[in-house]
């Protein structure tokens, strides 16, 4: 998660995989851009009671909504296909179910008219309750089928108020769906509780928070966002690991991922071949409260169980995410006698040893971001490090003659002193 404070900048980055596969010449490396379908994004836009208080520059909360949208409206690049959704705009009532259900699609998510839209957000004005969680189950049926980069944007100003059906909950089982959804949030002149809950559930599907004071602000970030869901992007693609490397999926060069319930372990496969080398990374989010002093253990083993490399990484709760990696050369074969060479079969094991605070939910696991890149391995006598100083010989060679020279000139020049000073 990204979370950041305006206008002091705090950020700290989730995990940014990129990965490099083997060329495939008529498929698509698994987590691969295929750049066929549009970006699409859904703002959604609190539209309770809360949002007539006039604390943003002087204006309401809903005043500085509207005009951001407008700049956002202007700016939205043309590749964008863009909705936006409301909640708690249309029940002026006290009927709590019938306010739960107040969530409408303001404009559908497809090819924008500005006009439109902008004639669309004009009317809108601080009506009813705050149902972020059915809001966000609904906004996740809100985009059409395709591959290109899916992100709600969720703008509120106060905590959801339909509980038991908690906003988080909700965000982690669009998150377990596997479609690639991100949700960021904009907190409005937020307290601690709602800064919790949007925090909560932009973590949930690996995206950001904000909170925002001030009008220029909110359409700065908003526009942030919507640049950003139309770059290139890398969507993991689903993987369901084993409990034993004999019944592990066999994976690609590519971005993966899983979830990992507390105490498990999860198996993969990987075939490599002599020659290549296997570059192996994973990230494990911390998406609910967990207990401090955690770690990730990510290990290569051979079919037979013997381990051949290891990464792990330790944290004490600092950070909602723990990220480790490995590499495995395989060395080339000595004897040449023309038959294609055998692949190795190369188990990955990922283990964390989180553990979920009192009355947290186990289910469903923490989900994990698996990386896995196959490269031609590097040259022996190029890249090999010589007795782990690599290319770094010449700097030291160097480093030692100037250092030689520069102590024969001051000798030279001490005893040359040295007689001046005697024969005056």
């Amino acid at each position: 998660m990204i979370r950041r404070k305006w206008p002091a900048a705090g950020v700290g980055v989730l995990l940014a995989a990129l990965t490099a596969g083997l060329a495939l010449p008529s498929a698509a490396v698994a987590g691969e851009p295929t750049g066929r379908d549009a970006p699409q994004v859904d703002l959604v836009l609190d539209v309770s009671g809360s949002m007539r208080t006039r604390d943003i520059d002087g204006q309401s909360r809903m005043a500085a909504a509207k005009q951001a949208f407008n700049e956002v409206l202007d700016a939205t690049p043309e590749e964008v296909e863009l909705g936006i959704r409301t909640l708690g705009a249309d029940y002026p009532g006290d009927d709590r179910k019938e306010g739960c259900k107040d969530t409408a699609q303001l404009y559908p998510v497809g090819p924008l008219d500005r006009t439109e839209a902008k004639t669309a957000v004009a009317t809108l004005s601080p009506t009813g309750w705050t149902p972020i969680g059915p809001a966000l189950l609904e906004a996740a049926g809100d985009f059409g089928d395709g591959d290109g980069s899916k992100r709600i944007v969720l703008i509120s100003d106060g905590e959801d108020t339909c509980a038991p059906l908690d906003p988080c909950e909700v965000a982690r089982e669009i998150a377990a769906r596997g479609i690639g959804l991100t949700i960021d949030t904009l907190g409005l002149v937020p307290n601690a509780k709602l800064s919790r809950q949007l925090s909560c559930i932009a973590e949930a599907t690996g995206g950001t928070y904000t909170s925002v004071e001030h009008q220029d602000e909110l359409a700065e970030r908003v526009n942030e966002l919507v640049d950003r869901a139309a770059e290139p992007v890398v969507t993991p693609v689903a993987a369901e690991g084993a409990a034993s490397c004999a019944k592990a999926p066999t994976l690609e060069s590519g971005l993966y991922t899983d979830r990992e319930e507390f105490g498990q372990q999860r198996w993969y496969r990987v075939d490599v071949l002599p020659g290549q080398e296997l570059r192996a990374s994973v990230s494990v989010a911390a998406d609910r409260a967990v207990n401090p002093d955690h770690g990730v253990l990510l290990r290569a083993v051979t079919v037979h169980d013997r381990e051949i490399v290891r990464g792990e990484a330790a944290g004490t709760g600092r950070t909602d995410v723990l990220s480790t990696g490995l590499r495995y050369p395989k060395p080339e074969r000595d004897d040449d006698d023309g038959d294609k060479p055998a692949a190795e079969t190369v188990c990955l094991a990922v283990t964390h040893s989180f553990s979920p605070g009192a009355g947290v939910k186990t289910t469903p696991g923490l989900p994990l971001e698996l990386t896995i890149d196959v490269v031609e391995g590097p040259d022996g006598s190029s890249d090999v490090a010589s007795f782990g100083l690599g290319r770094g010989w010449w700097l030291l060679g160097t480093l030692v003659l100037a250092g030689f020279l520069a102590g024969l000139v001051w000798g030279w020049l001490s005893r040359w002193r040295f007689a001046v000073w005697r024969t005056s």
